[in-house]
């Protein structure tokens, strides 16, 4: 069993599932993992993490071993994970409790347990830099947006009121049900920032999350406050959109294309990838669940339509060597719609 710290200081998180000892910065709820095996008499244990926290999935299943009856299967999904609608679900088939960590719940599941892993990072000192820094005072605007992503969310109601001490009004909402809480936003889905506020306050890691805000909501000033970097900015949209415009000028040539259907349970836009190959007869109707450079090449077509993750599109663009564009940029390319009318693709509901 893991070794517990005798003693905890605030926003230790070693004692508030069960400790491990080669990392203190998430709780993994493992107490909540060995009740839902007790219940329902489990064999087999299924573990899903994304990217970043693969490397932690080992130590996590020797914690979890520990304090589980010895014929209880533990197995790591090796599957690529990039969100709460990226699951592995040939595992979880294959297994009688199966956790996600690191994602809110997309969509409520007996058979899958959600463990979020709450960030213990105090955001209140970023927060004091984006207020003195690039948020108008309270006294010339008032009116602000609140938004941040799973890792925050168990702070958020704190970040709401330190900014009303402040004077702010807050502006908050819960968005459409691939949402789990108020104010969350994903790398796909921004329908939480659809506020009353000219400026927004985004709270969390990275950029891409604030960029897409920005994209979807250009009337407003979004400001970024990184707790994990220590960095205070304004989301800038020039560069993406330029490189955006480039990838559809370059598409406007093209003869044949490639329309991707991603197989992943979240991912599948199946009406809108049968419509783009229904209208044109010389665009290819291709699935497959991980939709890299590498596989595409093989195809030899001019380029691509992306109807599964945004991400793909706006993370990896740049690297496939044959255009791959938003199912709008594509109706761009093909003289449809206006260059001018170019908008930031996102995922609404659930599967």
């Amino acid at each position: 069993m893991s070794q517990e710290s005798p003693e905890r200081t605030e926003g230790d998180l070693t004692k508030t599932g069960m400790s491990l000892r080669h990392d203190r910065e998430w709780d993994y709820e493992l107490d909540r993992i060995v009740e839902a095996v007790a219940e329902r008499d489990a064999e087999t244990v299924g573990l899903q993490f994304p990217e970043g926290l693969k490397r932690r999935g080992p130590r996590v299943a020797d914690d979890l071993r520990s304090e589980l009856p010895d014929d209880v299967s533990v197995m790591i999904s090796g599957q690529p994970c990039y969100g709460a609608c990226d699951l592995d679900t040939y595992l979880m088939r294959r297994t009688d409790v199966f956790v996600h960590f690191g994602h809110s719940p997309m969509k409520e599941s007996d058979k899958i347990i959600y463990v979020p892993l709450f960030s213990n990072v105090d955001v209140f000192p970023i927060m004091e830099r984006a207020v003195d820094e690039q948020l108008a005072a309270a006294d010339e605007d008032p009116d602000v947006g609140l938004v941040t992503t799973a890792q925050h969310m168990n702070k958020f109601d704190e970040m709401r009121s330190w900014l009303e001490e402040r004077g702010y009004t807050v502006h908050t909402r819960k968005g459409d049900e691939r949402l789990t809480h108020e104010g969350q936003v994903l790398g796909c889905n921004y329908a939480s920032a659809d506020v009353d506020a000219d400026q927004m306050l985004y709270v969390g890691g990275g950029k891409f999350h604030p960029l897409g805000l920005a994209m979807e909501h250009p009337d407003k000033h979004v400001v970024i406050a990184d707790p994990v970097n220590n960095a205070v900015s304004v989301a800038d949209t020039e560069k993406f959109m330029k490189q955006r415009y480039g990838a559809v000028h370059r598409a406007m040539d093209a003869d044949e294309w490639g329309v991707i259907f991603c197989t992943k349970i979240g991912q599948g836009r199946w009406e809108i990838a049968q419509e783009i190959v229904e209208e044109n007869d010389d665009a290819y109707l291709i699935t497959m669940d991980e939709v890299t450079p590498d596989r595409l090449t093989n195809f030899g077509l001019d380029a691509y339509v992306n109807t599964g993750c945004p991400r793909i599109t706006t993370d990896d663009g740049p690297q496939f060597k044959q255009p791959m564009l938003t199912p709008q940029e594509y109706r761009i390319a093909i003289g449809e719609e206006p260059l001018e009318a170019l908008e930031f693709d996102t995922f609404h509901d659930t599967w």
